[in-house]
């Protein structure tokens, strides 16, 4: 389904195709939540999209606005049976999903969308009864950098102001944690100071040498700030 032509400029997601690591353990951590028919809101190039279609769900709606990785999305997911693409945006779609999903997931997304509020209404309006939201995006103003506003961030969130948003939209917190503890330094350092940009180098190697790293100790410890924010609410 293709109906828009906003064109997406970032390179972020190719740099991110490669984070294996960081991807499949968001999604371990969401997989909980998910049920039979999910939504994923700014599905980009399909990277998450494959590995919510390894989970037990019915079938995914992978919505993705933008003209040019739509075709990349729909050559991403062509083999999978049990899944829709639609090129738009969720606000414009989601009158014809009234209570339908069983969750909808918006991964690096929020941050993007100015008026965040407004957007958690129409999650409202196609979620189920019951139905879960799962937010996942950066943290923290201070990390805010030349290259968050180069890709259309709005904002970095903080775990308490994210809550009060999502409280006050009528939904119920499940979780709100901060991920990442250990990416803070690298990217506090190359992207805030420094003002480089993302690349597909230093993903990879904080995709295999810092993120497990991470992994481990919030496996153990809750840790109280980090470079992403998980949130987790119930319709």
């Amino acid at each position: 389904m293709q109906s828009n032509n906003f064109n997406y400029a970032g390179k972020e997601l190719e740099a991110m195709s490669f984070a294996n690591n960081y991807y499949t353990a968001l999604i371990r951590l969401l997989s909980p939540y998910l049920g039979k028919k999910v939504a994923e809101v700014g599905a980009g190039i399909g990277n998450l999209s494959t590995l919510i279609l390894k989970e037990n769900i019915s079938n995914l709606t992978a919505v993705e606005p933008s003209e040019n990785l739509f075709p990349l999305l729909c050559e991403t997911l062509k083999e999978e049976s049990n899944k829709v693409a639609v090129n738009n945006y969720f606000h414009e779609i989601s009158h014809s999903y009234q209570s339908y999903f069983d969750s909808i997931l918006y991964v690096n997304v929020l941050e993007h969308i100015e008026d965040d509020k407004k957007e958690l209404e129409y999650i409202k309006h196609s979620l189920k009864q019951n139905g879960h939201v799962c937010i996942f995006v950066p943290a923290l103003s201070w990390l805010y950098s030349d290259f968050d506003k180069s890709i259309g961030h709005y904002r970095r969130y903080h775990k308490k102001e994210l809550v009060r948003l999502i409280q006050s939209s009528g939904f119920k917190i499940i979780k709100a944690e901060y991920i990442d503890f250990f990416g803070i330094f690298p990217w506090y350092i190359s992207l805030v100071l420094l003002r480089n940009k993302l690349n597909v180098k230093h993903v990879k190697l904080y995709d295999k040498y810092i993120f497990p790293v991470t992994k481990i100790v919030e496996s153990i410890f809750s840790l109280p700030i980090g470079k992403n924010l998980l949130l987790v609410a119930q319709k």
